[in-house]
């Protein structure tokens, strides 16, 4: 159950057994479902290792991995042999084998320069069948107004929100604002591991998916050093 935080509770109550949600006593019994249902979201996920190994899953992150990419020949090299290819996948994930291939290393200048390391793609299906399960368990922690990576937050809503702010501190473009542009330098380079991983374990109380989650960000952690 959701929060929403636009409903009007005195108008949009619930009817249990037939009961009278117009009291009092009806109206704290809905809240306090309201609340129980907010405090389920928010424990940490348990027995989830499964839903990110399963076939359907992996199928499912091919297709996000190979969008836009089909005429790479890595990813006509996987695609030859797609069938098995995600079976042996499926089967490593599974049984825990997995290992992630060495990844590829370069230096970017767009124009500021940056080292770049690229998985290999069989490890992108997993790293999208990985954030398939667990991306909707943080994405509800984000606030309304992150618009990092996330569905239904891209450049024209970042654009409107950002609109609609200035208007409000400008009292509708009759003064002066300032919006602060900044970066942090090598900040995924610089990201203490360590913490990050005691950061997800709060949500993720998976140890077989925390297994996975370690073993792609030690793999990424050894890229960049």
């Amino acid at each position: 159950m959701t929060l929403n935080s636009n409903r009007d509770f005195d108008h949009d109550r619930l009817n249990v057994n037939g009961d009278n949600w117009n009291d009092n006593n009806g109206y704290a019994f809905g809240i306090a479902l309201i609340l129980q249902g907010l405090l389920m979201e928010m424990k940490p996920k348990k027995d989830i290792y499964h839903e990110i190994y399963s076939l359907n899953n992996l199928i499912f992150a091919w297709k996000k991995a190979r969008k836009g990419k089909t005429r790479k020949d890595y990813v006509i090299e996987f695609e030859r042999n797609l069938g098995k290819n995600l079976k042996v996948l499926h089967e490593e994930l599974k049984a825990r084998t997995y290992k992630p291939k060495p990844m590829e290393t370069f230096i970017l200048r767009d124009p500021k320069t940056r080292k770049i390391s690229k998985s290999d793609f069989r490890d992108r299906i997993v790293h999208h069948a990985l954030c398939n399960v667990i991306e909707p368990i943080f994405d509800r922690t984000f606030i309304y107004d992150n618009c990092a990576n996330r569905k239904g937050r891209g450049n024209l809503f970042a654009i409107k929100r950002f609109e609609k702010f200035q208007r409000k501190v400008t009292k509708n473009l009759t003064k002066n604002a300032f919006c602060l542009k900044a970066d942090i330098k090598h900040y995924f380079q610089e990201i203490n591991h360590e913490i990050l991983l005691e950061i997800i374990q709060r949500k993720i109380k998976d140890e077989k998916t925390m297994w996975l989650i370690e073993r792609v960000i030690r793999e990424r952690r050894g890229a960049m050093h």
